[in-house]
Protein backbone atom coordinates (compact mmCIF):
# COMPACT_ATOMS: atom_id res chain seq x y z
CA UNK A 1 0.00 0.00 0.00
CA UNK A 2 2.58 2.29 0.69
CA UNK A 3 4.74 1.70 -2.22
CA UNK A 4 2.04 2.31 -4.65
CA UNK A 5 1.79 5.54 -3.70
CA UNK A 6 5.86 5.66 -3.30
CA UNK A 7 5.98 4.98 -6.93
CA UNK A 8 3.25 7.22 -8.50
CA UNK A 9 5.29 9.93 -7.36
CA UNK A 10 8.61 8.56 -8.03
CA UNK A 11 7.95 7.38 -11.30
CA UNK A 12 6.95 10.74 -13.20
CA UNK A 13 9.55 12.33 -11.55
CA UNK A 14 12.20 9.65 -13.37
CA UNK A 15 10.28 10.21 -16.65
CA UNK A 16 10.61 13.79 -16.58
CA UNK A 17 14.13 14.15 -15.28
CA UNK A 18 15.53 12.04 -18.05
CA UNK A 19 13.31 13.65 -20.76
CA UNK A 20 14.59 17.46 -19.21
CA UNK A 21 18.33 15.69 -19.87
CA UNK A 22 17.51 14.40 -23.10
CA UNK A 23 15.95 17.52 -24.73
CA UNK A 24 19.04 19.46 -22.63
CA UNK A 25 21.56 17.46 -24.34
CA UNK A 26 20.28 19.16 -27.81
CA UNK A 27 21.94 22.74 -26.80
CA UNK A 28 24.82 21.28 -23.79
CA UNK A 29 26.82 18.74 -24.06
CA UNK A 30 25.98 16.78 -20.45
CA UNK A 31 28.93 15.16 -18.63
CA UNK A 32 31.26 16.18 -16.22
CA UNK A 33 33.44 19.27 -17.12
CA UNK A 34 37.13 18.97 -17.86
CA UNK A 35 38.47 21.39 -15.07
CA UNK A 36 41.90 21.29 -16.80
CA UNK A 37 40.94 23.46 -19.99
CA UNK A 38 38.81 25.71 -17.43
CA UNK A 39 41.77 26.55 -15.11
CA UNK A 40 44.12 27.09 -18.92
CA UNK A 41 41.96 29.38 -20.50
CA UNK A 42 41.16 31.67 -16.98
CA UNK A 43 45.19 31.46 -16.93
CA UNK A 44 45.50 32.02 -20.54
CA UNK A 45 42.39 35.14 -20.41
CA UNK A 46 44.02 36.97 -17.23
CA UNK A 47 47.51 36.98 -18.86
CA UNK A 48 46.54 38.33 -22.12
CA UNK A 49 43.94 40.84 -19.76
CA UNK A 50 47.23 41.74 -17.93
CA UNK A 51 49.22 42.11 -20.97
CA UNK A 52 46.59 43.99 -23.00
CA UNK A 53 46.26 46.67 -19.30
CA UNK A 54 50.20 47.22 -19.53
CA UNK A 55 50.45 47.90 -22.84
CA UNK A 56 47.57 50.23 -22.33
CA UNK A 57 49.39 51.78 -20.14
CA UNK A 58 52.84 52.71 -21.52
CA UNK A 59 50.64 54.05 -24.21
CA UNK A 60 49.28 56.43 -21.97
CA UNK A 61 52.78 57.31 -20.21
CA UNK A 62 53.87 58.00 -23.76
CA UNK A 63 51.36 60.05 -24.40
CA UNK A 64 51.68 62.19 -21.00
CA UNK A 65 54.89 62.29 -21.75
CA UNK A 66 54.69 64.12 -24.99
CA UNK A 67 51.99 66.41 -24.00
CA UNK A 68 54.07 67.59 -21.09
CA UNK A 69 57.13 68.12 -23.58
CA UNK A 70 54.24 70.17 -25.70
CA UNK A 71 53.15 72.26 -22.86
CA UNK A 72 56.47 73.52 -22.11
CA UNK A 73 57.66 74.12 -25.45
CA UNK A 74 54.50 76.39 -25.67
CA UNK A 75 55.53 78.50 -22.46
CA UNK A 76 58.89 79.11 -23.48
CA UNK A 77 57.66 80.33 -26.89
CA UNK A 78 54.76 82.08 -25.60
CA UNK A 79 55.35 86.11 -25.35
CA UNK A 80 54.35 87.72 -22.03
CA UNK A 81 50.80 87.15 -20.79
CA UNK A 82 50.30 90.52 -19.35
CA UNK A 83 50.67 92.62 -22.33
CA UNK A 84 48.45 90.39 -24.07
CA UNK A 85 45.86 90.59 -21.33
CA UNK A 86 45.84 94.68 -21.29
CA UNK A 87 45.26 94.62 -25.03
CA UNK A 88 42.46 92.08 -24.54
CA UNK A 89 40.22 93.59 -22.08
CA UNK A 90 38.81 97.23 -22.69
CA UNK A 91 39.10 99.61 -20.03
CA UNK A 92 35.81 99.54 -17.59
CA UNK A 93 34.61 102.79 -16.11
CA UNK A 94 34.49 102.66 -12.04
CA UNK A 95 32.32 105.67 -11.47
CA UNK A 96 29.55 105.06 -13.18
CA UNK A 97 26.36 108.37 -13.01
CA UNK A 98 23.79 107.00 -10.55
CA UNK A 99 20.59 106.84 -12.13
CA UNK A 100 18.01 109.75 -10.48
CA UNK A 101 16.43 108.92 -7.21
CA UNK A 102 12.43 107.88 -7.42
CA UNK A 103 9.42 110.42 -7.13
CA UNK A 104 8.63 111.02 -3.31
CA UNK A 105 5.24 109.01 -2.70
CA UNK A 106 2.39 111.54 -2.72
CA UNK A 107 0.77 112.36 0.70
CA UNK A 108 -3.17 111.07 1.34
CA UNK A 109 -4.99 112.22 3.80
CA UNK A 110 -5.60 109.55 6.59
CA UNK A 111 -9.09 109.88 6.45
CA UNK A 112 -11.77 111.04 4.23
CA UNK A 113 -14.52 113.12 4.42
CA UNK A 114 -17.81 112.07 4.32
CA UNK A 115 -20.47 114.15 2.42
Amino acid sequence: MFYTGLFKRIIPFVLTFVAGLFIASFFVAIGFPNMNNWRESRRSRRCHETQKLRMEADELREKNRALRNENQELRRNAPDLDLMLQDAVPPVELEAPHPPPPPRRPKHPRHEVLQ
